[in-house]
């Protein structure tokens, strides 16, 4: 079954967000880390980047909900991963799953199994490829990028319905389904995909959405769609991906209810 996004439920999460502040605890890649953390602060919630084994239980126990990113992997780190999904799932806080290059190698297509198959996510988040290897080994990924052309929606229906969590996958069109209905997200520019970590950047806000809205479903359709939104403003000012950064942190910040209403496309 279709759903369509509306302009008042968009905006009503992102001011829970401003006015909660949610802690949104990021075990994420050494890329985007800056990146994500920016991200968070300039839509109202409060990041926290905290990897070390030591203290990792400790941390998701005052978060508000937990993104899980495997982009630069490492044995230390998939056991601190582990250990903060299963803190998070015995709190009940949600949990964003980004299997970051899943089907680039046997090891990161491996790791995303053995952490899903313990602790299952609250949200997926991937492009294409990376979905479409979770559930299909022969799929490769190049990079982080989608280097395939065919549909993933069986995948991200047997995905949603395996984990019974929502699952997206980030295109021209975002799909966010929970096996048996669907947003279709038509937001963003051509320019996004020349930025590393915006993907890393888009789970980050899933967090913070989930973290407020108690819906995984609606939690990730609104996040995909502010993030279009603030990608389609950004792009408008910039020159080139270095000012749309920049820009797209300063539309985080100047969200606000005419913006989405005059932005956000029919879903």
């Amino acid at each position: 079954m279709q759903l369509n996004l509306t302009v008042e439920a968009v905006w009503s999460d992102v001011q829970k967000i401003r006015s909660a502040a949610p802690l949104v605890h990021n075990i994420t890649n050494y890329v985007v880390m800056n990146n994500t953390a920016n991200a968070l602060l300039a839509l109202g919630a409060s990041p926290v980047m905290a990897h070390a084994r030591e203290e990792v239980e400790d941390m998701v126990a005052i978060a508000s909900a937990l993104v899980i990113n495997i982009g630069t992997l490492s044995s230390a780190w998939v056991e601190t991963m582990a250990s903060a999904m299963s803190k998070a799932s015995a709190k009940g806080i949600p949990i964003i799953f980004d299997p970051v290059g899943a089907g680039a190698t046997a090891y990161r297509t491996r790791t995303c199994h053995e952490l899903m198959n313990a602790v299952a996510p609250t949200v997926i988040r991937g492009n294409a490829s990376e979905i479409m290897a979770l559930v299909d080994a022969a799929v490769a990924t190049k990079g982080v990028d989608s280097s395939t052309t065919e549909k993933p929606v069986k995948a991200l229906r047997e995905l949603a319905r395996q984990f019974s969590c929502a699952v997206v996958v980030s295109g021209e069109t975002d799909l966010v389904s929970d096996g048996e209905t669907w947003f279709r997200i038509r937001n963003g520019h051509a320019l996004m995909p020349r930025v590393t970590g915006l993907g890393c950047t888009a789970s980050a806000l899933v967090g913070a959405f989930a973290a407020v809205q108690p819906e995984p479903l609606s939690a990730a359709a609104h996040a995909m769609a502010v993030m279009g939104i603030c990608g389609e403003i950004a792009a408008a000012q910039a020159a080139g991906p270095g000012s749309l950064q920049m820009y797209f942190l300063d539309a985080l910040y100047q969200l606000n209810e005419e913006r989405i209403a005059t932005t956000l496309k029919g879903c």
